[in-house]
């Protein structure tokens, strides 16, 4: 039902060709063209903004942050990673999209935000240069956007260290997520641009279990995400039917 932060563009210069990256630059493109716009509260990212305390106060229930070294996969213009780092962790934002990497690097110095770093780079390559890195690894709105989510998911499981925790959220795929993601926050609402989503890569919560479980991890903990079009206010709960999230750790 949200604007997805984690989406790169195409420009990128790590050192892989884009045809070797878990990435489609048809998505991709999408957001890169509109990374001026990340900060603002009224405009395109806005669902974004007004999710983000109730994913920052579930990830620090049950990974403080507060001195972690933590690692956002998929950053954009960084507005959970400036918020981890506010909560006193040491955050590496990390995304394939040169112009939103910009744009989180520009509001973190105008804001003065603290233990904050960025860096162009795929997940699975960092995980060959840095396993084992990080206490906490979030990877949020991405996987539902990438040709293979298995990958991403192995990634963030080799690059948490043992006894840390990975963080995914993503969307289910059922009649119910088509109609609220697709119909009601595309067409309907307009809470998105149409296109966002394409059902077909919507990700259902045992799959995610899978990938998780094949990478190593143990799945702790699942939450839902809703909306009230009416309230337009969004809640946590136990309903994991559209968007949802999911707590997983690399056992010690």
């Amino acid at each position: 039902m949200f604007w997805p932060v984690e989406i790169s563009s195409s420009d990128y210069h790590g050192g892989m060709n884009s045809t070797n990256l878990n990435a489609d630059p048809l998505e991709l493109a999408k957001f890169g063209d509109l990374a001026h716009r990340w900060w603002d509260p009224d405009g395109e990212f806005r669902p974004l903004h007004h999710i983000n305390p109730l994913r920052l106060d579930w990830i620090a229930s049950l990974a403080p942050l507060k001195g972690a070294a933590v690692l956002d996969v998929g950053c954009g213009g960084g507005i959970l990673a400036e918020s981890m780092a506010r909560r006193g962790a040491r955050v590496l934002g990390i995304d394939l999209s040169a112009k939103p990497l910009k744009v989180a690097q520009l509001h973190a110095l105008e804001s003065g935000a603290e233990g904050l770093d960025y860096r162009e780079v795929a997940v699975e390559q960092l995980a060959a240069e840095r396993p084992g890195s990080f206490d906490t690894v979030t990877c949020m709105e991405m996987l539902e956007h990438v040709p293979e989510p298995a990958s991403v998911v192995r990634a963030c499981a080799q690059l948490v260290k043992p006894g840390g925790r990975v963080f995914f959220s993503t969307l289910n795929r059922n009649p119910k997520a088509f109609l609220f993601a697709i119909v009601g926050a595309e067409h309907v609402l307009g809470l998105l641009p149409k296109g966002t989503h394409e059902y077909a890569r919507f990700i259902r919560p045992s799959e995610l279990a899978r990938y998780a479980r094949e990478a190593g991890l143990e799945v702790e903990q699942y939450k839902g995400m809703e909306y009230n079009p009416l309230t337009k206010r969004y809640w946590l709960s136990a309903n994991t039917d559209v968007n949802y999230l999911v707590a997983c750790q690399r056992p010690a």
